[in-house]
């Protein structure tokens, strides 16, 4: 039995040092496609945006891309790319410009949580954590991500019907390198990021490896296939087993006899600065947060959604103590945004009822798929929403740094969804 032949340091390193070096051509030869950037989806060419991104869904409609841009974050900024090759669409990318300090990685204390609860944490801030919070302090970033920040799915791109796929990602590869070239007058850019790679683009990773780019594994999204044969919840309920059945009926009846009511929204703009209060609850309670939406957004994307939007709201008398918006798109239904009062969650399983509202809507949708994202995934398991898995692609404007990155991500940790089939 012959015995591994085991690789110096030195040998490794030069193969590193190789890499590198390829990496470095390939970023600096054209992939002769023509490409024009914009910071403005207007500035583009309709036809042939919308020629290329007619698989791209929602998130890749001119109006929505306008409405963004209009209303969105206010530390994120689009860049787009539309990719042709003699004239013929051959792409678009879609991406954000990302700034962030470590006050939006800092977990806050709900004020929920109570005196008590405050007083512990903030102890725990002050003489068990001071070494993290003065990094945190430090932490600026500027990122380009090709994707939307204020969802989940490979939403940046669309690739033309009928053209070659490892070719056009070569070219997207090429777009993302010249935009984070163009942008240098505003400032270093460290890290190019794209999100979220589903099983169903994976197999193009090879084209953007070729660039430097590293992959790294994050929290699945959750996925309920929604049957053609259901006609409305009574349908998915009958389908769960009789645990599972039973303890959907529960929290429908708790809801209900705690005197909420559960009702779709006609009217969001009238109710936006209510839905604001909601949804800052849940979003300044997250450990994470590099985006925030302003109030404005909600009467805004209700507009651009039109009839590919059904919101939610659970309410007691005049007063809305949860909603949930669900977006159409194509044969995926998205439960979107999703907001609570925390206090009416101590009465009522309000955060649960609204999970089964995504389903409803779904359903009346006619979607085949329910994205459900990817927090929260033991309850959302138990609706029978399985794990996709999800990935990022990523590198380092220094190409020795993708190295360390490469170290790094292989030991970054993400929540596994648990083993779960509640149907018969």
């Amino acid at each position: 039995m012959s015995t591994p032949t085991k690789t110096s340091p030195l040998a490794r390193w030069t193969g590193q040092f190789r890499t590198m070096q390829d990496s470095r051509r390939a970023r600096r030869t054209p992939t002769g496609h023509e490409i024009a950037l914009a910071d403005r989806i207007a500035h583009l060419n309709p036809e042939l945006w919308d020629a290329a991104a007619v698989r791209g869904g929602f998130h890749l409609r001119r109006s929505y891309l306008a409405m963004l841009e209009q209303h969105g974050p206010e530390n994120i900024l689009p860049a787009y790319a539309l990719i042709t090759r003699d004239g013929a669409p051959v792409a678009v990318m879609a991406a954000q410009w990302l700034e962030f300090d470590g006050a939006r990685i800092q977990k806050l204390t709900p004020e929920s949580k109570g005196a008590a609860a405050a007083a512990k944490a903030d102890l725990k801030e002050k003489w068990l954590k001071p070494l993290g919070r003065k990094a945190r302090s430090k932490i600026k970033q500027r990122v380009l991500v090709c994707g939307n920040l204020l969802s989940w799915g490979c939403h940046g791109v669309s690739i033309a019907p009928g053209v070659d796929e490892v070719e056009a990602w070569s070219a997207i590869g090429e777009a993302l390198y010249r935009l984070r070239r163009s942008a240098k007058l505003e400032g270093e850019t460290d890290f190019i990021t794209v999100k979220d790679i589903t099983p169903g683009e994976a197999g193009h990773f090879p084209a953007l490896q070729q660039l430097g780019y590293r992959m790294a594994e994050t929290e699945p999204n959750m996925v309920l296939d929604l049957r053609k044969e259901w006609r409305g919840f009574d349908d998915y309920a009958a389908a769960l087993s009789s645990k599972y059945r039973k303890s959907a009926k529960q929290i429908r009846e708790e809801v209900s006899t705690k005197g909420f009511v559960t009702e779709h929204l006609a009217d969001v703009g009238s109710a936006a600065p209510r839905l604001h209060e909601l949804y800052e609850a849940v979003h300044n309670s997250a450990p994470i947060r590099l985006a925030t939406l302003s109030q404005g957004f909600w009467p805004a994307f209700a507009t651009c959604a039109a009839d590919d939007l059904r919101c939610t709201v659970i309410r007691r008398e005049d007063r809305i103590v949860g909603f949930v918006n669900t977006v159409r798109d194509g044969a995926t239904a998205i439960g979107y945004q999703i907001g609570f009062d925390r206090e009416a969650a101590l009465e009522a399983p309000i955060y649960l009822r609204l999970l089964q509202a995504t389903i409803e809507d779904g359903i009346t949708f006619g979607c085949e798929r329910l994205s459900l994202g990817r927090t929260a995934l033991e309850p959302k398991s138990r609706l029978g929403a399985r794990p996709e898995p999800t990935h990022l692609w990523l590198r380092h404007r220094i190409p020795a740094m993708n190295l360390l990155v490469q170290g790094i991500i292989g030991h970054i940790p993400h929540a596994e969804a648990p083993e779960r089939n509640p149907f018969k």
